[in-house]
């Protein structure tokens, strides 16, 4: 996953299961109503809505924030040149996770080969 340069600028992230929106906002440095526009954008930024249609962000929602603001601000890129990239990233990660489980299952299969044929 992208590591963006800005993380040594924001604050860190504290230990906490969920987040409000103001609290994303300072830890990620970018307002409320922006982070609400970027949910519309970012198929990525799910936040869990409870009473009242509240946003609770978690740990993942606030590096992807991080990374997506590095992106647009940072680096310059586009919201969809943005959220391509991010996309692109995502479908690496599963790929190689897929191979890592291919390459699992064909050694499990060998060893019960290998003791069929005993």
């Amino acid at each position: 996953m992208l590591e963006p340069s800005n993380n040594d600028e924001l604050p860190a992230i504290p230990g906490k299961r969920y987040f409000t929106i103001g609290e994303v906002s300072e830890l990620c440095a970018v307002k409320p109503h922006v982070l609400r526009y970027w949910e519309q954008e970012f198929p990525q930024l799910k936040p869990v809505k409870r009473r009242g249609n509240r946003r609770y962000y978690q740990r993942q929602d606030v590096i992807v924030i991080r990374q997506i603001r590095a992106l647009l601000y940072e680096q310059g890129f586009t919201i969809g040149g943005a959220r391509n990239k991010l996309a692109g990233e995502e479908a690496r990660d599963d790929h190689n996770m897929s191979a890592q489980i291919a390459r699992q299952l064909r050694g499990e299969l060998e060893e019960i080969l290998r003791i069929l044929r005993r």
